[in-house]
């Protein structure tokens, strides 16, 4: 079968950074994802050919919110149970001066690099639902580097 451009959607709802200054509000998420732009003969190297994917996390209470876009790697474990990482990078509306409110994490710059971990169940060949804990962070290349780690579940719908 021909690997089609566009793969998944995937919705959800996360909480931003429950160990931080930000604590206590929701984000709203979306992201698409491609299909494999090739697939190895092997199947174990076929783990390692990542799809594309491009999403964004809309804070409900005004604070950091972002867009992002990097690979996914997902690896079935089970017919129904996967493990997904990511890598990539994002851009930002939060704070990143010298002098952040209190009820603000300090960022350091814009963009930063984001990751993501998942575990996730597939109920049909269309439905799946997934936890996931996601990190935003400058990698210590600014000054200042807080960073965000957020955690939720997303809902994905795969064509």
């Amino acid at each position: 079968m021909q690997p089609r451009f566009l793969s998944e959607l995937r919705f959800g709802v996360s909480a931003q950074d429950p160990w931080s200054p930000e604590e206590g509000s929701v984000n709203i998420t979306g992201e698409v994802l491609t299909g494999k732009l090739f697939t190895a003969e092997s199947a174990t190297l076929d783990l390692f050919i990542p799809r594309f994917h491009v999403g964004g996390s809309a804070n409900t209470a005004g604070q950091t919110s972002f867009a992002y876009a990097g690979f996914t790697w997902t690896v079935p474990i089970t017919q129904a149970l996967f493990v997904e990482a990511t890598f990539g990078g994002a851009i930002h509306n939060g704070e990143t001066g010298e002098f952040v409110g209190r009820d603000h994490s300090a960022l350091g710059c814009s963009p930063l690099f984001r990751e993501s971990a998942s575990i996730g169940w597939r109920f049909d060949e269309h439905w799946s639902v997934m936890a996931t804990i996601e990190h935003l962070s400058n990698a210590g290349l600014c000054e200042q580097n807080r960073g965000l780690t957020n955690v939720g579940a997303r809902i994905g719908y795969s064509f």
